[in-house]
């Protein structure tokens, strides 16, 4: 196996408004302009004492709302009664819960509990001060990120561009999708997939016409995709007679860092360089593309697009039945989560599409490990 160059080239950046934003990779860090919050706020609706004064009885001299300031300061025997949100009066250093005080004909108010220094109020700063970097470069943007940026004045934000990913399906077996099949024949389903799993990590999909088994006609395509970004082969990777995809990259300079993996489906799997651009090799299979997509191919694009980093999104749950498989390979297998319980579900090979539409997750069975029992932790890749 031969090292990947560690150079990394950074995409190009633009400027997109806010509502645009969700998905994307900032280009820039985004700080705090200024204290969050910028006042001492309380958390609850009650009333603003001094600590010392409660359990007991004080005078309620006035109000404040969220969006208000008090003008005055709290003396010793005093409230002010306080909305949430609201900034706390000056001489106060707590806040008591309405329900927790009786209110007096009056103009005074009573509670039986202390309440120290401190409570139900939201220091000044507490949760960012001023320059400090909330979101930085090279992480995705999501809804609480969007937020931020609305909270902080930004109404543009600079983003990483997206990547073009190009994708080329391989073979002469397959025909267009609104073409009729015929028996030895089956629709182009891989491009497709594909371009969606590209969508959602981010890039934009560039489906390409389908090559069919021929070096020189293979070998054209690949350089038409090696203009993207990165590309996307399915099919041809196999040690088959008629599997050109390997030799019609080596003929467009390609240097190849790996052409297998341990894991089913995905096995014969092949990643390298040409002309500068990344390309994987992914096995035809719709399973075996979904997986080495999802488990190779979009830590790549996530890295094209900017991000920082690439995290794979496995997570554990507790099997609902026995489960075996044969050792020696990782096996990502389809399966249905439901809370924290994961259920395998029955398919027959990495051709099996309506069993994988069945699943939303994938089991992930070790190697070295045969057999599971009810109640296991397995590990889960969500689809």
């Amino acid at each position: 196996m031969q090292k990947v160059h560690s150079r990394r080239v950074m995409p190009c950046t633009e400027n997109v408004p806010i509502a645009d934003a969700p998905g994307r990779i900032l280009a820039d860090d985004i700080p705090a302009d200024r204290d969050y919050p910028p006042f001492n706020r309380s958390v609850r609706d009650g009333f603003a004492v001094r600590s010392r004064d409660v359990p007991g009885r004080v005078l309620v001299i006035g109000e404040v709302r969220a969006g208000e300031m008090f003008q005055g300061a709290i003396q010793s025997k005093e409230a002010v009664e306080i909305m949430t949100g609201a900034p706390l009066p000056a001489g106060a250093d707590a806040v008591v819960m309405v329900e927790h005080c009786t209110r007096h004909q009056d103009g005074t108010v009573e509670t039986g509990r202390a309440a120290a220094a401190g409570s139900n109020i939201a220091p000044a700063a507490c949760e960012a001060r001023a320059g400090s970097m909330v979101l930085t470069r090279g992480s995705r943007i999501d809804y609480a990120a969007v937020a931020w940026l609305a909270t902080t004045g930004h109404n543009r934000v600079s983003v990483y561009a997206r990547p073009r990913v190009a994708i080329l399906a391989t073979g002469d077996e397959i025909v267009g999708i609104g073409d009729t099949p015929a028996a030895h024949q089956i629709r182009n389903s891989n491009s497709y997939s594909l371009a969606a799993q590209v969508r959602r990590a981010g890039g934009e999909p560039v489906i390409l016409p389908v090559a069919r088994d021929d070096k020189e006609a293979t070998a054209h395509l690949i350089a038409q995709g090696l203009d993207a970004d990165l590309l996307l082969l399915s099919g041809g990777v196999s040690a088959g007679k008629y599997d050109f995809v390997e030799s019609a990259l080596a003929d467009c300079g390609a240097e190849f860092y790996f052409d297998r993996v341990l894991i089913q489906p995905g096995q014969p799997l092949v990643f390298g360089i040409a002309k500068g651009k990344f390309f994987f090799g992914l096995p035809g299979n719709p399973a075996s593309t979904m997986v080495t997509f999802e488990l190779f191919g979009r830590a790549a694009l996530d890295l094209l697009s900017g991000s920082n980093d690439a995290p794979l999104p496995l997570t554990l749950a507790r099997l609902t039945r026995p489960f075996r498989h044969k050792p020696g390979l990782t096996r990502f297998l389809p399966a249905q989560v439901s809370c924290t319980e994961v259920t395998p579900v029955d398919w027959q090979g990495s051709g099996d599409v309506p069993s994988i539409c069945r699943a939303n997750a994938f089991l992930v069975a070790d190697s070295s490990q045969a057999e599971y029992a009810a109640g296991d932790l397995i590990p889960v890749l969500l689809k």
